[in-house]
């Protein structure tokens, strides 16, 4: 952690060498930045917050979304600028073709205990190898769910053919387990949390183990925007990395953000685990998060991370 701190700080201080009057002339004053509404997206409020967009010339306006696949039209065509992704999402709208995107600045990477598959407290499921024939609930199909649980089901002996998988929405899961629809659930925070209330068993912690240190969110922006805004993009990033600095020791910081752009109350986001908010990505683990996918099917090309990384922005 310390080392991580140390990362945030040397990576700010060059950043603000770099001087932050550069907005007489930006390409850019003005954006709009797409955020979901998850703890990944608290550095850019609490950026706002402390008026670190302000001090670079910047207004910043935020849209609600839900995946960064139904805001690519907007990233086209210019009315959005940056939005918080996956790394998932991120793949594989660039496996897709659907547009060219780039990794504009880390936020979260996963930590033990944040996403978990359970099982309902009366369940005979105990363990992965318990999994075999049964139903388990995922967001996203062929996804970061269904990615890493495989992971899990390999190495307890399975295929991914011997469990099936069907999609159903976070809020949706533990009806769908009490129903009985699903046989197990892929959780995060905070519905983790609230399963594990509700009295929902952990069999599989996905974020350990083979799967450990996996990159979860960043912020995306088009390789286009990037080149036609380079001093908009240098600024934007400075204002972020400050933040992310602060994420990354204060967590009362990332707490009194929550609520302010989430359905989540103050004392479920004080509870709730979080990943680990660090300066950059592991470019390791994002490879290795990358043969995952790659491995599985779910991408049709094996990517060389390193392609969506900028060498240098501004």
């Amino acid at each position: 952690m310390k080392r991580a701190a140390l990362a945030l700080v040397l990576l700010v201080s060059s950043l603000t060498a770099c001087g932050g009057d550069e907005g007489a002339t930006q390409e850019k004053t003005t954006l709009t930045v797409g955020v979901v509404p998850v703890p990944s997206s608290a550095p850019l409020f609490i950026a706002e917050k402390n008026g670190f967009f302000k001090a670079e010339g910047l207004t910043v306006k935020t849209e609600i979304i839900q995946a960064p696949q139904a805001v690519m039209p907007k990233i086209l065509n210019g009315s959005m600028d940056a939005f918080l992704t996956s790394y998932v999402s991120l793949l594989a709208i660039n496996d897709s073709g659907a547009a060219k995107l780039r990794l504009f600045q880390h936020v979260q990477t996963a930590a033990p205990g944040i996403a978990s598959v359970v099982v309902p407290k009366d369940s005979p499921i105990k363990t992965a190898a318990d999994l075999k024939g049964k139903t388990v609930g995922v967001n996203v199909l062929k996804a970061l769910g269904q990615t890493v649980t495989n992971a899990h089901l390999q190495q307890a002996g399975l295929t991914p053919e011997d469990v099936k998988f069907t999609a159903v929405p976070f809020a949706d899961q533990l009806t769908a387990l009490s129903t009985k629809k699903i046989d197990a659930a892929w959780l995060v925070e905070p519905f983790l949390t609230a399963a594990k209330k509700d009295g929902a068993v952990e069999i599989i912690d996905t974020t350990s183990g083979p799967t450990a240190g996996l990159p979860l969110d960043a912020w995306g922006v088009s390789e286009e925007w990037l080149a036609k805004n380079p001093k908009t993009a240098a600024a934007f990033q400075r204002a972020l990395a400050k933040a992310q600095q602060i994420a990354s020791t204060d967590r009362n910081a990332i707490n009194a953000v929550i609520p302010t752009y989430t359905q989540i109350p103050a004392e479920a986001a004080a509870a709730m685990k979080l990943g680990q908010f660090s300066a950059e990505v592991d470019r390791a683990g994002f490879q290795k998060l990358a043969d995952l996918l790659h491995g599985y099917g779910y991408l049709k090309a094996k990517p060389d991370v390193t392609t969506m990384i900028p060498s240098k922005i501004g």
